[in-house]
């Protein structure tokens, strides 16, 4: 396993940890997500530059997407969240409650 292997894991790894362990508030999760993410993509950049495949240069493009999308969904819901509950911590939201 090579340094460059070894450091994407181990950020996964690390925001993995720290989206079960550290879950008080909606921003922290959706820190924890977005490193996730951003570990991910670059682990899918230079995954085709290591195989020098070029048909596998659009994955991280559609990653980036699905990223950009995904963090724009988790900052609309904090938005929504803060004004009906009044914070963003994760204890205050009860799904069972309409």
């Amino acid at each position: 396993m090579t340094y460059l292997h070894l450091s994407f894991y181990s950020a996964f790894t690390l925001s993995g940890l720290g989206l079960a362990f550290h879950r008080t508030h909606l921003v922290s999760a959706l820190l924890c997500l977005e490193s996730m993410m951003l570990s991910m993509y670059i682990a899918l950049t230079m995954w085709p530059i290591q195989m020098q495949a070029p048909i596998f240069t659009l994955l991280p493009i559609l990653m980036l997407t699905f990223s950009a999308c995904e963090a724009s969904t988790g900052l609309a819901l904090l938005v929504a969240s803060t004004r009906t509950h009044g914070s963003d911590h994760l204890h205050n939201f009860n799904l069972l409650q309409c």
